[in-house]
């Protein structure tokens, strides 16, 4: 496959993942574990500059995601597919909408971005935009979305893949991307079933933040709490996540 991703599962139904800004398609924790490999088949990408991809150099946006995303279905051979987004990944499965409407089935946003603008004050301006040369800026973010309840251990570790598995330039570019990208106008009515799964400890995006755009912006978009997680219930809590991705994305 010219585009490098991990599989999960064997089954008729589709699904393409969608990593974070620290993440990689290696970061899932254990809810690999946990995902029904006869009913669905997951492929999870990385982007350019990261993980698999790292020596792959791009624009490092938001579109240039959506493009290799719908290269990667049609080099699987998918006609049509659901999407699974976290947080960064959560507004790139959006872009991918707005790209191909007629191919996408189901949308999944984990902890997701908002298709509008993200503002930040000063101080989370300077905070997020220095976490690209700065190991410490990464952690107290990681620390705030997860409510400051993390283990310093689990903190570090994060900090330490993100650092490993990413271009510096490529971290930088995609964090321009999606803080300034405004796709709200461009979804605003988008008839595709929509789930948004926000921790319950999640500092940033909220329960709030949700319903005050993804559910204003999607007439069939369900948003549910996951009681004892913050920003990254796939570590957190991972067989809650499996369940409640799975019971949306399962046929009737």
């Amino acid at each position: 496959m010219a585009i490098a991703h991990r599989t999960v599962g064997t089954g008729p139904n589709h699904v393409i993942v969608l990593h974070d800004w620290f993440g990689t398609s290696a970061n899932w924790g254990s809810v690999l574990d946990y995902l029904d490999p006869d009913t669905f088949t997951y492929a999870f990408p990385d982007y350019r500059g990261y993980g698999l991809r790292k020596d792959e150099t791009g624009r490092y946006t938001l579109p240039e995601i959506a493009d290799d995303v719908l290269a990667l279905a049609d080099e699987l051979g998918w006609t049509t597919f659901s999407l699974v987004g976290h947080s960064m990944g959560g507004k790139a499965v959006q872009q991918v909408l707005v790209r191909a409407p007629e191919r996408v089935e189901r949308l999944v946003g984990l902890a997701p971005v908002p298709a509008a603008p993200y503002e930040m004050d000063d101080a989370t301006h300077a905070l997020f935009h220095g976490a690209a040369d700065d190991p410490a800026k990464r952690l107290a973010i990681l620390d705030l979305v997860t409510g400051n309840r993390a283990s310093r251990h689990w903190l570090d570790r994060m900090v330490r893949h993100s650092l490993e598995v990413s271009r510096p330039e490529a971290f930088g570019g995609y964090l321009t991307s999606w803080q300034t990208l405004d796709l709200s106008t461009a979804v605003k009515g988008s008839t595709v079933p929509v789930l948004v799964l926000v921790g319950q400890y999640d500092l940033a995006l909220t329960e709030d933040v949700m319903r005050a755009t993804w559910q204003v912006w999607y007439p069939n978009c369900e948003i549910r709490v996951v009681p004892g997680a913050g920003h990254y219930p796939m570590h957190e809590t991972p067989v809650a996540l499996a369940t409640e991705v799975e019971a949306f994305l399962r046929p009737a």
